[in-house]
């Protein structure tokens, strides 16, 4: 017989919004989705967002609102996108967080910009990501963000 483990709170909203987050990426992932999925990728960003807020650093709150505002710009709904990806650029600068997090802050902007049809917007944005994309010290990190810059197009 197996013992049941017990999580703490914490622990059950760390392991909630992590699950959550990893089960959005998996849905953006896939080349089509049904309703219900897109449906499913929009409740699942908005409750690991939920659960990052109740435990989670500033980091990973706004992490949590840039998925949301790329989720709404797949899906093509302008408002929601532009209104997380606000918040994602509001969390990082009151927080004073740089590098990857605040680029891709940028490239929500744009890409969100570019969904609403704000194309001078959309270009401004681009041009502030590719500027603070040129920071990011990791690499990797660095190729990966002017890959996914580039899926952008005003």
């Amino acid at each position: 017989m197996t013992e049941e483990r017990k999580y703490t709170e914490q622990e059950c909203h760390r392991k909630s919004a992590v699950e959550l987050f990893n089960l959005v990426w998996n849905l953006l992932d896939k080349k089509e989705r049904t309703i219900a999925e897109n449906d499913k990728m929009i409740h699942a960003a908005h409750a690991s967002r939920f659960h990052w807020g109740e435990i989670g650093t500033a980091v990973e709150i706004e992490r949590g609102e840039w998925q949301i505002s790329r989720v709404y710009s797949i899906l093509n709904r302008p408002k929601s996108a532009l209104y997380h990806a606000a918040r994602c650029m509001e969390i990082c600068k009151e927080n004073d967080i740089g590098d990857f997090d605040i680029a891709f802050a940028y490239e929500a902007m744009a890409r969100a910009s570019a969904v609403a049809g704000k194309n001078s917007d959309c270009e401004k944005y681009i041009q502030l990501a590719k500027e603070t994309g040129e920071h990011i010290r990791d690499k990797e990190d660095r190729d990966y963000f002017f890959s996914e810059l580039k899926t952008i197009s005003p």
